[in-house]
């Protein structure tokens, strides 16, 4: 099995409420629109949300991948969305945890991550082979770690406004 992971965690402050900062993290469409590398997320009928998102990796090149995403939590501190129960092969975790600082002030504990499955490494691209599970995992984790810095940042100026 040929299996690749990245993953990134951190605590923002946000200077705005908590039921702003909330429903800003609820709406995915935030990261279409404001993170780098997911090309497109559309939500079916069935409040499946599907994930399109690129990668670049060393060696390899860009790896696009498409993730579907059931809400798993939805209460007032909380927000999760988890790879569907019959997916097999493509795995995205998203969650986000609130916390009222001070009045005007929001923690938020946010998380993302990620996981390819693949009987052979040829199977998620061509090269993978050549640069191994290590590598891949390394460089994805770099390249997620980027993209959702550049995203929180504009998360924070739009909700600091």
């Amino acid at each position: 099995m040929f299996t690749v992971k990245a993953g990134y965690s951190s605590d923002i402050e946000v200077r705005s409420s908590i039921d702003k900062v909330r429903e800003f993290f609820s709406d995915i469409s935030n990261f279409a629109e404001m993170m780098p590398g997911v090309e497109q997320i559309h939500t079916d009928a069935k409040g499946i949300a599907h994930w399109k998102v690129q990668a670049s990796v060393p060696v390899v090149g860009h790896i696009l991948q498409k993730f579907a995403v059931e809400m798993a939590e939805n209460s007032e501190d909380r927000i999760e969305w988890s790879p569907l129960r019959t997916e097999a092969e493509n795995f995205l975790r998203y969650s986000a945890d609130f916390l009222e600082k001070a009045k005007g002030v929001t923690m938020v504990r946010f998380s993302q991550a990620v996981e390819l499955r693949r009987k052979k490494a040829g199977e998620l691209h061509s090269l993978a082979w050549l640069a191994g599970e290590s590598l891949i995992s390394s460089e994805m984790t770099k390249s997620i770690t980027e993209m959702i810095k550049v995203f929180i940042g504009r998360a924070k100026e739009k909700l600091e406004k």
